[in-house]
């Protein structure tokens, strides 16, 4: 499979967002140069056949929506993290899994409904999957959240501010969503349709009109809801196929100026302040993507030049276990509960269970077990 040039900068702008328009497609070929029949075209190619498209659909802000998440790590035997893998990915909430050359060999982030407690459900697949060690690593502060690749080289290595997602546009309120908002939200998590006018069909599945629809939708915006519609891609099949967890060892006296400047590189797609443990002392977690390993490490030292040199470990993906789009508001969790739990009447907001990770120090965070 070759991309050529069009590829590239049809690739590059589904990437960044889908025009709230009747037919986003016709500005998209505007822009790129290509017809709306030709991009329709070549979006149903790169999907269906090359795929490198792995969807086209709403991206939601998790936090926003009022379910809690976190990223995970997990200490596994060589021989068991496989099968301890196909544990975690039976988990509905569970939508990104890696094996990664570390100690903590398995990593993958998991999500779950306002009701239910993280911990409850961690704990529930530390015991089934058999890990050694588990670590719970939730956001303490978002510098920046969305993946971009650039297929074309001709993006600036910088990011401005208001390319960046980050805490400051995270609504702070609890959600206030009515039912035919939720509606919206479960039709425009799935794959947009590859039409002249996608959302018609897609209001029509919402039982609402299409100027509703854009309304709810620009409304998500400013509330903080949606962050954006855009395509996601198959890292390896656009050309991608390094990327690197770089944690990195960073006081938190330093964070607030550090953290901002990292999140600027373009091909950082994730910037996280996270908890340190006494045996994990990694404070700033940032994702890098390149076509191959040296280019992670030479984005990694441009990195360096910019904020100092601090100890880090390089975290590639060795292995890919599980990478969907996490579904909002559907019933699949409670049924993967009832499934795995000893006692169906127990409530996964942990009611009757004593506590089996630590109570996080200070209000802040987490829990290990081992």
């Amino acid at each position: 499979m070759t991309l050529d040039e069009l590829d590239r900068r049809l690739l590059t702008a589904l990437q960044k967002e889908i025009p709230l328009e009747t037919r986003p497609f016709a500005k998209i070929g505007e822009a790129a140069g290509a017809s709306e029949a030709g991009v329709l075209a070549r979006i149903k190619r790169l999907k269906e056949e090359d795929k490198v498209i792995r969807q086209i659909s709403a991206i939601f802000d998790t936090k926003s929506l009022g379910y809690r998440s976190t990223l995970v790590a997990m200490r596994f035997d060589d021989g068991a993290i496989d099968a301890g893998a196909e544990v975690i990915n039976q988990h509905p909430g569970v939508s990104h899994n890696y094996k990664r050359n570390a100690d903590f060999n398995l990593w993958f982030t998991i999500a779950v409904p306002p009701k239910d407690t993280l911990e409850s459900h961690i704990n529930r697949l530390h015991e089934l999957s058999g890990a050694k060690q588990t670590l719970i690593l939730p956001t303490l502060r978002l510098f920046k959240i969305g993946v971009k690749l650039d297929l074309t080289g001709k993006e600036s290595k910088e990011e401005s501010a208001n390319e960046i997602y980050d805490d400051s546009r995270r609504r702070k309120t609890a959600p206030d969503l009515t039912e035919a908002e939720i509606e919206v939200i479960r039709v425009l998590q799935e794959d947009m349709p590859f039409t002249e006018a996608p959302f018609q069909v897609l209001a029509e599945q919402a039982g609402i009109t299409e100027a509703a629809l854009f309304e709810i939708l620009n409304s998500f915006i400013k509330r903080g809801y949606l962050r954006r519609l855009a395509a996601i891609l198959h890292h390896r099949r656009a050309g991608f196929a390094a990327n690197a967890m770089v944690v990195w060892n960073i006081p938190k006296k330093e964070l607030d100026t550090i953290g901002p400047e990292m999140a600027k590189f373009r091909e950082v797609s994730h910037c996280y302040e996270r908890p340190i443990f006494p045996d994990w002392p990694y404070s700033i977690y940032t994702m890098v993507h390149a076509p191959k390993v040296q280019g992670c490490e030479e984005i990694v030292e441009r990195m360096e030049e910019k904020i100092g040199e601090w100890p880090h470990l390089n975290l590639y993906s060795t292995k890919e276990y599980k990478k969907v789009r996490l579904k909002y508001f559907t019933k699949e969790l409670d049924e993967w509960w009832a499934k795995v739990t000893p006692h169906p009447s127990l409530s996964p907001a942990g009611r009757g269970e004593r506590e089996k990770f630590p109570s996080p120090p200070e209000g802040e965070r987490v829990g290990v077990r081992g």
